[in-house]
């Protein structure tokens, strides 16, 4: 018996081993397939080129967000950090296109009237003269140098052509229709009152809110020549000395803050000359005071005050006020172009207030959740404080940046949304030196130590893919992050699926 039971053991065991080698060669075959099958997913090759790309090199210490999908067949093909909210730069101007989109539609237009409560006698206008101001960034913008009128040049001409010569009463500037927080939560305080492209939002604003200063040195010796438009607004104290030494560059700008003074010093050569856009520190005083010169070069006496209606006891109540004029913008597509493609703050924060409920920036925040609450994307770890994307307490995940682009796409207003996006290599926008071989669309981002970029792509099999690059805290030059977001951009360009 136990012979028996030995020699049957040692059948069973023989069996075993003999089909041990082809059980072996199944799960090597197994193995093989599922490696071959990964190789040849899309997404493998997508996740080898863009991890070798951000893994690689002096930006690797970076945190970088990424977030990559297919809007055809829907797949995510790379994602890192996605759900980690991270500062989206000027990215946040998608946001606030979208948004402005979907709440005002594509064909918005802000009016801005001029209305006059009273009457006129023997010439003279008897009355308030009232600008009611509706957030329309565009008014009187240097943007629309070359394609429309500035509106105190019109109101000055229809107040002539009534017979006017002399204006009584007050000429009243009315913001109320946003809020009176002209610097969102967040922004550099460096940048506030001495860079153009921090200029204060408000509900009355005039030319960008910019006042324009050239500073031109001809003699040595003596101080360069400082000339302003519109001239008269700024006190500007002129220090800046001129030398014959050719290569004499320094020249220091200070603007004491809440005042309308700029004082230069500083040592520059003879054939220096620069431009500066210094940003006014009370945007309603700055159309007023403007509009008040316009009217007195056109022969118009002035006798009127000029008021801020925040500083009247009572609001002027306009329904029985007659209408002088009226002007209004281009239509929101147009504006989101100049928002996307050339990246200009002042317009996506006077938009982002514009949609937000109460005209403040807190209400923008709430549209702007709402808004993605509607269309279907987790707000949390959404923070908004701006339209601009110049607030350091932005923040938003690759994942819903990216979800936003998928679904604009999709959506009714989606075309608008494309359009205002920079096309690589596109003159005048921000991508006009960048990606000019690759069918992109996509807006840049940058401040200090953040570049993004997030848009679309048509690949060379012409897949259109959505992607968002967010990187942050980067301990190298900002050239070489620039570089290494536009090899992931060729990289997903150059992809096959």
């Amino acid at each position: 018996m136990f012979v028996s039971g030995v020699m049957k053991r040692s059948a069973r065991n023989g069996a075993f081993a003999s089909t041990l080698p082809i059980a072996i060669a199944i799960v090597v075959a197994i193995l093989a397939l599922t490696l071959s099958a990964l190789k040849s997913d899309p997404r493998h090759q997508v996740s080898t080129d863009l991890d070798a790309i951000i893994d690689n090199g002096p930006h690797a210490n970076a945190f970088w967000g990424v977030y990559v999908r297919d809007l055809g067949s829907g797949r995510v093909l790379y994602e890192r950090n996605a759900d980690t909210p991270l500062v989206p730069a000027s990215n946040q101007k998608l946001v606030t296109a979208a948004t402005a989109l979907i709440a005002l539609g594509a064909d918005f237009r802000f009016e801005t009237p001029l209305l006059h409560s009273g009457e006129i006698v023997d010439g003279t206008l008897k009355g308030d003269l009232i600008i009611a101001g509706s957030g329309d960034p565009t008014f009187g913008s240097r943007a629309n140098a070359f394609s429309a009128r500035d509106p105190f040049d019109v109101w000055t001409e229809a107040l002539r052509s009534l017979g006017v010569s002399r204006i009584e009463g007050r000429i009243i500037g009315d913001d109320n229709v946003l809020d009176d927080d002209a610097y969102a939560d967040g922004w550099d305080i460096n940048h506030i009152g001495r860079y153009g492209f921090a200029a204060p939002v408000g509900g009355l604003i005039y030319r960008d809110n910019i006042v324009n200063v050239v500073v031109d040195a001809h003699t040595a010796g003596r101080p360069p020549w400082v000339t302003s438009e519109p001239d008269g607004y700024l006190e500007i104290d002129n220090r800046v000395q001129t030398s014959s030494r050719r290569w004499s560059r320094r020249l220091d700008v200070n603007r004491p803050f809440a005042t309308e003074r700029l004082a230069l010093n500083g040592l520059v050569s003879t054939r220096f000359r620069t431009k500066l856009d210094v940003p006014v520190s009370d945007p309603t005083r700055f159309a007023l005071e403007t509009f008040r010169l316009r009217l007195e070069a056109s022969g118009i006496e002035v006798t009127s005050d000029l008021v801020d209606v925040d500083d009247l006891a009572d609001v002027p109540r306009y329904r029985s006020a007659d209408t002088l004029g009226v002007v209004r913008s281009e239509p929101l597509a147009t504006i989101l172009e100049r928002i996307n493609k050339e990246s200009d703050n002042l317009y996506a924060d006077a938009v982002f207030r514009a949609f937000g409920w109460g005209g403040s920036a807190s209400g923008g925040e709430r549209r702007v959740r709402s808004t993605f609450e509607e269309l279907g994307i987790d707000p949390t770890g959404l923070s908004v404080r701006d339209g601009s994307g110049l607030s350091r307490k932005d923040l938003i995940t690759p994942r819903q940046l990216g979800e936003l682009l998928v679904l604009m796409r999709q959506h009714s207003e989606g075309a608008a949304f494309s359009r205002s996006l920079a096309q690589g290599g596109e003159q005048q926008t921000t991508l006009e030196r960048r990606l000019s071989s690759y069918d992109v669309w996509a807006k840049t981002g940058s401040l200090e130590y953040v570049r993004t970029l997030s848009g679309y792509i048509r690949t060379r099999d012409d897949r259109m893919l959505a992607f968002t690059i967010l990187v942050n805290n980067y301990p190298t030059s900002s050239a070489r992050v620039r570089r290494a977001i536009d090899e992931i951009v060729s990289a997903l360009a150059n992809s096959t699926g």
